[in-house]
């Protein structure tokens, strides 16, 4: 989630307006709520020194504002964290004892719906690559072509489709 939806979704947990927020941050009462505006469109990326006084009005990290960066095991955690807020994931534990990450079953929310759709399309490529059934190489090529190998199956199916309606 970039830094704009993040610093909206905040200012929205602790309930203050564009400009309640921008006069917290110091900005003269008539740009208040323009500049936070600003950030919340991406029209403007707020500084380092700006970016720790937001974490510090919303009493969070930096890095719950900041893109993360997925190769520290800090800016991973606080991706998983978005992903928690924005996409009706949470984790949870196995009986043997393992973490996984998976998705609320009680949302009836169509993004929620949309979203296990494609992690069941995700599943089972995952599971035709176990079984011995695709190669390494052909599940990588799903994975880093997504969504375009599935277009081309739905297409390549509705050809054979409509090829034997007309025989």
């Amino acid at each position: 989630m970039a830094i704009g939806k993040r610093i909206r979704f905040f200012r929205t947990l602790k309930n203050l307006t564009q400009k309640e927020l921008g006069l917290k941050l110091r900005y003269p009462e008539r740009a208040a709520d323009v500049r936070v505006a600003q950030y919340e469109s991406e029209t403007r990326v707020p500084k380092e020194d700006t970016i720790e006084r937001l974490s510090y009005i919303f009493d969070v990290s930096p890095n719950a504002l900041k893109v993360p960066d997925i190769d520290s095991d800090i800016g991973f955690m606080h991706t998983l964290f978005a992903l928690e807020d924005t996409r009706y994931l949470h984790i949870t534990q196995t009986e043997s004892g393992q973490y996984c990450i998976a998705l609320d079953r009680f949302v009836e929310n169509r993004d929620a719906l949309g979203m296990n759709q494609l992690f069941e399309l995700w599943h089972n490529e995952y599971q035709k690559y176990l079984n011995g059934e695709i190669t390494k190489e052909e599940y990588n090529h799903w994975r880093y072509t997504y969504p375009r190998v599935e277009a081309e199956r739905t297409e390549k199916a509705l050809k054979e489709m409509r090829e034997k309606s007309e025989q």
